[in-house]
């Protein structure tokens, strides 16, 4: 398993998220959950969330198809995702060494599928989590799905950076 990777500029980020002041709100909010519940019926997956990387953890903000609440960052998928410039797809996780032998991979969840795109503070465009989608069976997307994952994770990128 290859752990998510911290990046130079990692104390930036953090206080770009910090800033945001959404670590500490841990309860659910109707704003983000009709985001997760979109892309849950939209893709027919069992899981969606919109995670934030802090430090040590992913704190899911929300979630749709997990009990937890938080993952260890190293084994974060959302880890990865949060430094690509595009959509982050894994169509199948046991061809992926990075993820092949991950806990959430070979364990419960069963992750198999995993698309995922960048969320980003909108002053300091620091990234700061990930809108995701993962599947118990593996797949692929079609141009029409990747542009309908984008829209969801601009808007939940938007709500991420809007006082309620």
């Amino acid at each position: 398993m290859q752990p998510a990777p911290i990046l130079p500029g990692e104390q930036e980020r953090l206080e770009s998220l910090q800033a945001l002041g959404l670590l500490d709100k841990t309860s659910p909010e109707e704003r983000f959950d009709r985001l997760t519940k979109a892309a849950v019926d939209f893709f027919h997956v069992p899981i969606s969330t919109i995670s934030l990387i802090g430090q040590d953890k992913e704190t899911y903000k929300s979630c749709q198809g997990l009990e937890q609440r938080t993952c260890d960052r190293t084994v974060s998928f959302c880890g990865h995702a949060m430094y690509s410039k595009f959509v982050f797809i894994v169509e199948d996780t046991l061809k992926d060494e990075r993820f092949k032998d991950n806990p959430m991979v070979v364990g419960p969840p069963y992750i198999r599928f995993y698309a995922g795109v960048a969320l980003h503070n909108d002053v300091t465009h620091a990234p700061i989590g990930v809108f995701c989608i993962k599947d118990t069976q593996p797949r692929n997307l079609s141009v029409a799905d990747i542009d309908y994952l984008l829209k969801l994770g601009s808007q939940a990128e938007r709500e991420l950076n809007t006082k309620p």
